[in-house]
């Protein structure tokens, strides 16, 4: 027991070591270290409690999320993190502005209510799969198992969050304040999707201005279809289409900061937003949405790992890992946001796309 308790420090101290660039020998000394002022167990081996290797874990992951925000097209969107309190925020708390008087001469200043009930909104809840690892996979194999481990639950619940995202910025279907539009261009031939063309850009624009969006801090985030649709018929969209593919940004073109990104909504073909994750039937297509980044806020919750022993596990002696996270972007008022689906025209009678 010694031996293992021993080896499991030095398996973690490593891995922790070598996350953030330290030595993995020093690692392995100052994990043990941590081992011994943990206390003893009952058989008086030295162990790493369960407690402090979650907590650690927990803090390895919440980096890797916190990163995984930095440069994306949620980078710059205003975070109000800091007013969540049980996972839970207050619409009243994220802030309406009031109007303002220029060169006002009539006194006393009328009073305005800012009428934002107070609503309180649960962050969304993502909660990974669980992985299991054996103790030969974590003793035998090398120190990078936990490592990879938590990598892959992180990116998994960042790419759950960044889709819950885009879904909750775009609207349900077309209004007055919430336009929801159509492409214009040619027809593909092989799905009947109507392409995306510089005109629809310029009618995002518009429908934004219509809005009165101030023209600063406008964001594009573009499906690749519709990237690809550009690509063919912009010239400037083409020069300049140099994507980043850790963060998806494109660059700027028609008044918008422009991203890719792979896993926007999909619309019905009477323009109605379907489900997170829904997939698409006949004539339905993913979306481009633009959004106002003032208009919109982002909160970060709690994060916590479960993390059940090897040795509460006799059958199969597998250690059992997952995370729960709480995240949430909206809009405060949706009143600064345009979304462009696609036009589709079914095949003729005769097999060919109808006009």
């Amino acid at each position: 027991m010694l031996l293992a308790a021993v080896l499991f420090n030095c398996v973690t101290g490593g891995v922790l070591a070598a996350v953030m660039g330290a030595s993995p020998a020093a690692g392995m000394l100052c994990m043990n270290a941590v081992g011994v002022a943990a206390g003893m167990v009952n058989d008086g081996s030295v162990v790493l409690r369960a407690g402090v290797y979650t907590e650690i874990w927990t803090g390895e992951l919440v980096k890797t999320l916190r990163s995984g925000l930095a440069g994306s097209w949620l980078d710059g969107v205003p975070d109000q993190s800091s007013i969540v309190n049980n996972d839970v925020i207050h619409l009243v708390e994220v802030g309406v502005d009031p109007d303002v008087l220029i060169n006002n001469t009539t006194y006393p200043i009328p009073l305005q209510a800012l009428d934002d009930k107070d609503i309180a909104i649960s962050l969304d809840k993502f909660q990974s799969k669980v992985t299991p690892i054996t103790d030969d996979e974590l003793y035998a194999i090398s120190y990078d198992k936990m490592a990879r481990v938590k990598e892959s639950h992180g990116n998994a619940i960042n790419d759950a969050k960044f889709a819950k995202a885009a879904h909750a910025l775009c609207a349900t279907e077309n209004t007055k304040t919430t336009p929801v539009l159509k492409t214009s261009g040619d027809v593909d031939k092989e799905t009947g999707r109507k392409r995306l063309t510089p005109d629809d850009l310029v009618e995002m624009k518009r429908a934004l201005d219509n809005l009165k969006v101030p023209s600063e801090n406008r964001r594009l985030v573009l499906c690749p279809d519709h990237v690809n649709d550009l690509l063919l018929v912009d010239q400037r969209f083409r020069e300049q289409y140099n994507i980043d593919r850790n963060t998806g940004k494109v660059g700027n073109l028609y008044g918008f900061q422009i991203y890719e990104y792979g896993n926007n909504p999909v619309y019905t073909t009477a323009g109605k937003k379907k489900a997170v994750g829904a997939t698409s039937d006949t004539g339905e297509f993913q979306c481009s949405f633009a959004f106002y980044t003032p208009r919109v806020f982002k909160a970060t919750g709690s994060t916590k790992m479960y993390f059940s022993e090897a040795q509460k596990d006799p059958e199969y002696q597998r250690n059992k890992i997952n995370f729960r996270h709480y995240f949430i972007c909206m809009f405060k008022k949706a009143d600064a946001g345009v979304v462009m689906t696609s036009g589709y025209e079914a095949p003729s009678p005769g097999g060919g796309i109808g006009n």
